[in-house]
């Protein structure tokens, strides 16, 4: 019997909000596909929230940590380092740090495991008091153009010495940390559920519909591309008049202001009609199972885009701008088209393509399907991640 098998190694997860997000979603399938001889995940939110209950259901351990006020409502766009070091907030930090450091060291844990940037920071700080190797799970970029610059360098500088090891959620998030070589690190893709990529599968996309439905998936913002989606459908409708597009979730921090441009877009390119808004979705399962093609639209290189690996284990055709991981999880004009971000004239060109071609649309699903199934599930992502956790506590 192996080390693993006699000790499964205790592990606590750590993120910062408990709305579902897409790293939320991500820490949820994860932990309910770890074998449990071998890992025993636990979870611990700052706030409360539906990833809470949804944790509770999967019968994954979870507990609350509240947080001052003033902490937990820094958000990550619009997050300075100097936010944290203002006196003002900078009692509550440390508090907060010497709480948790207390908690982990009562619990003992064999890994702290951080999902967010807060939580890398807040959790992290805490695992070192406590001295239990510490695991990074970065799924931002670590950019400019993602965050604001003095976060970027904070966070890099940080990286480089506070984490035991760093995970990725892909080659491209990785890269823009800028480790140096000896830096321990890896990429653990956000995993699609097993039972995604099995029997019953949906319909075929354009299976013999009269009106297809083609719709874009995530956080209402400007750097998802919503307007460049709408651009795309002002172009198809002309040709195809009959497709009703959909515009899937909701805004958040801020970003109200451009929820409101969307709107003056649609009648600006007299698209009312056409464009549906259906707000967030919680299934997004049985959301994305209903359209025909998913379009992905950022403009800004994506860190992931696990909308796109969900399209693709559930067979739709997939349109998507070609950056960060995108390319690693796409294989073009194979498992989907990639076109280039912003470009609306060229998007509106793949959509077509596949409209007009039901049974290309069709073979690149299911190609899709075959090659998360090969690459991308949770359960695969468990086991790199259990590798990890055991490499670790070995050292």
């Amino acid at each position: 019997m192996t080390s693993a098998q006699k000790h499964p190694r205790r592990v606590l997860f750590i993120d910062h909000t408990a709305q579902l997000g897409g790293g939320e979603v991500a820490l949820l399938r994860l932990t309910q596909a770890f074998d449990r001889s071998r890992v025993v995940p636990h979870v611990l939110l700052f706030s409360d929230g539906p990833l809470h209950v949804k944790l509770e259901q999967a019968q994954v351990p979870v507990e609350l940590f509240e947080l001052n006020t003033q902490i937990v409502d820094m958000r990550k766009d619009v997050s300075r380092v100097h936010t944290f070091l203002k006196p003002n907030r900078l009692g509550a930090v440390l508090s907060s740090i010497g709480r948790l450091a207390r908690f982990l060291r009562a619990k003992r844990f064999d890994i702290v495991h951080t999902n967010s940037l807060k939580a890398d920071l807040i959790g992290g700080f805490a695992a070192r008091l406590a001295h239990i190797p510490l695991i990074w799970h970065i799924r931002d970029r670590i950019e400019p153009d993602y965050l604001p610059k003095n976060t970027v360098r904070f966070i890099r500088l940080l990286a480089r010495s506070l984490p035991t090891f760093i995970v990725a959620n892909s080659c491209a998030t990785l890269q823009t940390l800028h480790l140096p070589k000896q830096k321990p690190s890896d990429v653990i893709y956000s995993g699609i559920p097993n039972d995604w990529v099995r029997p019953p599968y949906p319909l075929p996309p354009l299976c013999g519909k009269s009106h297809p439905r083609i719709g874009l998936m995530g956080r209402i913002a400007k750097w998802k591309g919503q307007h460049i989606f709408l651009a795309a459908a002002e172009q198809v409708q002309r040709s195809y008049p009959q497709t009703q597009f959909e515009i899937i979730g909701s805004a958040l921090f801020g970003d109200q202001p451009y929820f409101e441009e969307l709107q003056g877009e649609l009648v600006r390119r007299n698209l009312g009609e056409r464009v549906v808004f259906r707000g967030f979705q919680e299934d997004t399962k049985a959301v994305v199972s209903e359209l025909d093609i998913l379009v992905h639209a950022s403009i800004i290189p994506e860190p992931l885009g696990q909308v796109v690996l969900e399209g693709m284990a559930l067979g739709r055709a997939v349109v998507a701008t070609a950056g960060g991981g995108v390319l690693e999880v796409m294989v073009p004009n194979q498992t989907g088209l990639l076109v280039p971000m912003g470009d609306a004239e060229a998007m509106a060109e793949a959509i077509i393509r596949l409209l007009s071609d039901p049974s290309l649309a069709q073979a690149m699903g299911e190609q899709a399907r075959r090659h998360v199934q090969e690459h991308f599930t949770v359960s695969a992502m468990a086991e790199r991640a259990t590798a990890i956790y055991e490499r670790v506590t070995e050292t």
